[in-house]
């Protein structure tokens, strides 16, 4: 049966597998999503300069992590961006992000006695739809260093959470909790950490996209660690654990490619047409395109655009 809200929804695609939500700007905030959550300096510039920076940071994470409820599960600091996999349990994600970073900022500024923007632009949201999605995205926030020339073996970085599953029994209590990741890939904690290391050496030697550039860099590692290890991936794939979000899904970026292809074959003045482009202009609203972009993409004006999302 088909519902009045799937109706609304132009279809273009019949791909239905969905891994992940992108969100450049306005974030979804439901209890119990997980997200990859990537911030960065502007330009060139570093938000990490000496360990004191670092400790900063993983101190400010702990405060979160206890006071706003927030389950991490893996991090990594570089020196001009960071990465973060994390749950939220309350409506409060923002809050915490916010919290995070308006007080990183505040001690930068202070300490190295400068003013303006620490970071570059609001946080980057990717909501983990499945587990496949999950585990590699872990794997992937482990690898930067080494994808970075910093160390040739992910365990051995400083400031991140690798070690914590690479070692056969962690040698410290961390805010970091471990086990949901590693029990996607065996029940028996020893065999996964294993199994977990052998993803990283296997991982770093396949070409992956980075994900501050491309948003779709994890699912292609989804597919590349998923052909080096087959049964582990079909299994995670049928768990399906991850919550979805309540609202309207946000569709993957080859389907909106395919569908803004398609739009321009529609007659141009057509109510479906219209109702179609209206879909893919909230669709780039979403992933933090300005309207001004969406026009030239469209070929269209901007007040156009304005018209469209009048309808």
């Amino acid at each position: 049966m088909t519902t009045d809200k799937q109706k609304s929804v132009p279809r273009f695609s019949d791909r239905t597998e969905k891994r992940r939500i992108f969100r450049a700007r306005k974030k979804l905030n439901q209890a119990g999503l997980i997200s990859h959550i990537t911030q960065r300096a502007p330009g060139k510039e570093k938000i990490f300069h000496e360990e004191e920076d670092y400790l900063t940071m993983l101190w400010l994470l702990k405060d979160v992590a206890f006071r706003f409820e927030i389950k991490f599960y893996a991090f990594c600091l570089l020196s001009n961006h960071v990465h973060f996999l994390l749950q939220s349990t309350q409506e409060n994600l923002s809050q915490a992000m916010h919290s995070i970073f308006f007080r990183y900022g505040m001690r930068y500024n202070r300490k190295y006695e400068r003013r303006g923007h620490v970071f570059g632009a609001p946080y980057r949201q990717a909501v983990c739809l499945d587990d496949s999605y999950f585990l590699t995205a872990s794997v992937y926030i482990h690898l930067n260093p080494v994808r970075a020339g910093l160390v040739d073996k992910a365990e051995d970085y400083n400031w991140s959470s690798c070690s914590l599953y690479c070692s056969p029994t962690p040698a410290h209590q961390s805010f970091v909790t471990t086990d949901r990741v590693l029990s996607l890939i065996n029940s028996d904690q020893d065999l996964a950490r294993t199994r977990y290391s052998s993803f990283l050496h296997k991982g770093k030697e396949v070409e992956h996209d980075n994900v501050m550039e491309q948003e779709t860099a994890i699912e292609k590692l989804v597919s590349r660690l998923a052909d080096l290890f087959p049964q582990q991936f079909k299994k995670t794939k049928t768990k399906l654990t991850s919550l979805r979000p309540a609202e309207e899904v946000i569709i993957d970026q080859p389907d909106l490619e395919e569908m803004l292809k398609r739009v321009h074959d529609c007659k141009p003045r057509s109510a479906k047409t219209q109702k179609a482009k209206k879909y893919l202009i909230q669709q780039l609203l979403a992933r933090g395109y300005k309207r001004s972009e969406i026009a030239a993409k469209f070929g269209v004006s901007r007040k156009t655009i304005y018209n469209i999302l009048q309808l």
